[in-house]
């Protein structure tokens, strides 16, 4: 998506405006108007001259943003706000001389004696005051006609007219009191003056909210240093951390900011990476370890390499990724886009409407008029346009705090309206690699000596389950011992001499060729092996040492994530390529509510597809393998350390492993979605009742009427009202469940197709291994939405999304070494 910077717009109608114009370029795919950030994102293959001069034949500026420039704070400096602040000072001092000269008497204050009883001269001043105001504030009148010249009125528009009109009424009817054609004249200067001196007011009081909401955002860009120290020439230097060059080494000493990405090469510490993934204990990090731009080195020296610079950081990549979410744009502001786009000239409509009734009704010109210009300056299009964008800004800037990142708008929003949670399970749910998790020696042996052999065994492996066993040795200081004769036997176990005894370990197969297992043993293990983990044992001699049990564990928090999740009312779901006897040992410990086990990435895919069918679907994944789902699914959830492929199919990355971020991201969906619904409920009730307030429609009731200077005060509190409900979300903690409401699962409907089913009978499968071949071997078939095989009955029910050639559904079940005897 290239990105442009616009300039001119002031409410929902200039981005309405921007987009129409844009979206019809040729070449142009889709486009998205930010009204907070004057942002435009545009897809597609339409040249940049093209859409530049769309945007400016629409009325407006536009320029490229450039690249580079998007990570620097100078691109959010205020400016707004120094030039509006003077602007208001300026106008007030005038103003209130205004309202001493027509308003003074009222309170009793006295006049220069050349003013009083004479309305004419009165009148004079009070125009020259007035339109010193109006020349103050010209900027709405040149936004306001520009866009009527460019049949676009936007919301500087209705001021304009407001204003104007006040202004050029007062001028005529001060001509009629100098010819003498009015006597008692009635003039609205000071509701001119009034008018676009609250309405500077609230645009103040708007850009200072707005700048507030872009807080996150500086603060991310203001965390990268700016200087580094490098080796150059064997020396070291000083120098700008935006010159450090691929592959330099530089240099961290304690309690500096690491400046660039890299690789460390020397030294030991612990490093703060709490800007970039929230988590507040530090990392330990050595040789080998790499460091992200930004983070913090408390302790140790370190010595890296650089691996990534400039705008490749990891810290760029984030200050990117929430830049692009708040220029896209949440399918829930497409209301909002379709109001906006007619807002501005129904309201002038409706205002031409109003003077024409009560003039029609017999009220005075004058009564009318300022009915009709009180219709123009309560409209306000520009709360309606801030409604989503400031919401999504800030959401998108707090997630970012708490390592969470949402690539879109649209990404922020579809995570709220999760229903269904589909987790991965390797690396996901679990810590993705094996760990010990139980120790039982044969009678007579102690465990130390159990662990001793198995280490002792295990250090020449390679085997992943060798890994655990050291690493849990290696935890209860325990050193293997030296070995000699090491054989390694695929699929059996391991085989070595020491101190002349022969050590094996390995299956239940391997160990029984040498000793008996007593029963007791061998229920253990099995008890172990229906728990999903894997029973090794271990012998020296003839002798039985015992069994060790390894397994891919749960992660510290899946079962508090998991719970969490069940409080918010969503439906968790487990989908692994895993055999399903382990996959539901794993799900029985996280607590999930459905296991879909031994699926390929495809079909992966397809089940998503079909869970879509029940509900919004957020998927969690963390492999290459779980790329096709996170690109099927409503929400794709990338968890911490994962693959890039991942991170690039999901539209949600989460900066840590904690699965705990996961309920949190959900909740933090859910907190913007309710954000910008109380945003855009006050911005259409406001409209609903105001407008026909403005225009007297209450009159004949209450007898209330509502002068056009109260009017502009509405209008200005109104955007004001709804940034400060989007500042909310600053303090919205993602982790509390506090707020946590259960939903009922919104059944998404879909025209039924006709299942189609085959059932094959197989013969040659023994084991839940087998299963899984046939399984996996008939879900890659295309016509293939998912098969149920089962060893002990020796069938495969087959669901299909096509036809399928029976000759063909065979061939494949037989090319993994089983028979089919049948299919029906």
């Amino acid at each position: 998506m290239e990105q442009y910077n616009v300039t001119g717009m002031s409410c929902a109608a200039c981005t309405a405006r921007v987009e129409k114009a844009v979206s019809a370029v040729p070449g142009v795919t889709a486009c998205s108007v930010n009204l907070l950030t004057h942002s435009m994102g545009v897809e597609g293959d339409a040249s940049p001259e093209n859409i530049m001069k769309a945007v400016q034949n629409a009325g407006y500026g536009a320029s490229p943003a450039d690249a580079k420039s998007t990570e620097k704070t100078d691109t959010l400096r205020d400016t707004e706000t120094p030039q509006m602040k003077r602007r208001l000072i300026a106008s007030i001092i005038f103003l209130l001389m205004l309202m001493y000269l027509s308003m003074g008497h009222m309170l009793g204050l006295p006049l220069p004696e050349p003013l009083c009883d004479a309305p004419v001269s009165s009148g004079i001043l009070q125009m020259l005051l007035s339109g010193i105001v109006l020349v103050i504030n010209q900027k709405f009148f040149i936004s306001g006609f520009r866009g009527l010249l460019h049949r676009a009125p936007n919301m500087d528009t209705l001021v304009a007219m407001g204003a104007g009109v006040s202004f050029l009424w007062s001028v005529w009817t001060l001509l009629g009191c100098s010819m003498g054609m009015v006597s008692e004249p009635e003039y609205y200067f000071e509701s001119a003056a009034m008018i676009v001196t609250l309405i500077t007011v609230g645009k103040l009081l708007e850009a200072v909210s707005k700048g507030r909401t872009t807080s996150a955002l500086k603060s991310l860009m203001q965390l990268a240093p700016k200087t580094a120290t490098v080796i150059r020439d064997g020396e070291e230097r000083v120098i700008p951390a935006a010159e450090v060059l691929r592959g330099d080494i530089f240099l961290v000493k304690p309690g500096d900011s690491i400046p660039v990405d890299g690789i460390v090469i020397e030294g030991e510490s612990a490093v703060n990476e709490a800007a970039l993934t929230g988590e507040s204990i530090p990392a330990e990090k050595a040789a080998g370890d790499t460091v992200s731009a930004a983070t913090i080195n408390q302790s140790g020296f370190l010595r890296c390499e650089a691996t990534a610079v400039g705008e490749d950081t990891a810290l760029s990549g984030i200050i990117r990724m929430v830049r692009e979410a708040s220029s896209t744009k949440a399918p829930i502001a497409r209301t909002a886009d379709k109001v906006a786009g007619i807002f501005v000239p129904a309201v002038i409509g409706i205002a031409m409407l109003t003077l024409v009734i009560w003039l029609l009704l017999g009220r005075t010109a004058a009564f009318a008029l300022e009915r009709a210009i009180a219709v123009m300056v309560i409209s306000c299009p520009c709360a309606l346009g801030l409604a989503t964008p400031v919401a999504i800004m800030v959401g998108s800037g707090r997630a970012a705090r708490s390592g969470i990142l949402f690539k879109t708008a649209a990404a922020l929003e579809t995570a709220g309206k999760t229903d269904i949670v589909v987790l991965d399970k390797t690396g996901t749910l679990t810590e993705g690699i094996p760990a010990v998790t139980d120790v039982h020696p044969a009678q007579g042996v102690a465990e130390e000596e159990l662990l001793t052999a198995a280490a002792s065994l295990e250090q020449h492996s390679e085997h992943p389950l060798a890994g655990a066993i050291l690493r849990y040795t290696a935890e209860h200081g325990i050193q293997p011992g030296a070995l000699t004769g090491f054989q390694a036997s695929p699929g059996g176990g391991v085989k070595g001499m020491q101190d002349g005894k022969r050590l094996i370990g390995g299956n239940a197969k391997l160990i029984s060729q040498h000793v008996t297992i007593p029963a007791d043993m061998t229920s253990v293990a099995d008890a172990w092996a229906a728990a999903g983990k894997t029973p090794l044992y271990f012998a020296e001699d003839a002798k039985l040492l015992g069994v060790i049990a390894a397994a891919d564990v749960l992660k510290p928090d899946a079962v508090d994530a998991v719970q969490a999740l069940h409080g918010m009312g969503l439906r968790v779901v487990m989908l692994t390529g895993d055999i399903e006897r382990t996959a539901r040992a794993i799900a029985a410990q996280a607590g999930v509510d459905e296991v879909i086990a031994g699926v390929l990435p495809d079909g992966k895919a397809a089940a998503v597809r079909k869970l879509s069918r029940e509900g919004n679907v957020a998927m969690v994944g963390d492999g290459i393998n779980d790329a096709p789902a996170l690109t099927v699914a409503a929400t794709g959830i990338a968890i911490g350390a994962g693959t890039d492929i991942a991170m690039d199919a999901a539209n949600v990355v989460l900066m840590r492993r904690s699965l705990q971020d996961v309920p949190a991201a959900i909740r933090l969906g859910r907190a913007v979605l309710r954000n910008i619904r109380e945003n855009l409920f006050w911005a259409f009730l406001y409209n609903c009742i105001g407008i026909p307030l403005a225009a007297g429609a209450f009159a004949w009731l209450t007898g209330w009427t509502l002068p056009p200077m109260f009017g502009a005060a509405a209008m200005s509190l109104s955007s004001f009202c709804v940034v400060t409900n989007a500042l909310r979300l600053n303090l919205f903690d993602l982790h509390s469940t506090k707020h946590d409401k259960r939903r009922k699962i919104r059944k998404i409907t879909h025209k039924e197709e006709p299942t189609m089913q085959k059932t094959m009978t197989i013969e040659g499968m023994m084991c839940p291994h087998c299963e899984a071949n046939v399984k996996k071997a008939l879900e890659a078939l295309d016509a293939v939405e998912t098969a149920e095989v089962s060893h002990e009955q020796g069938t495969a029910v087959l669901t299909l999304s096509a036809p399928a050639d029976d000759a063909l559904l065979r061939q494949t079940v037989e090319d993994k070494g089983y028979t089919v005897t049948s299919i029906a």
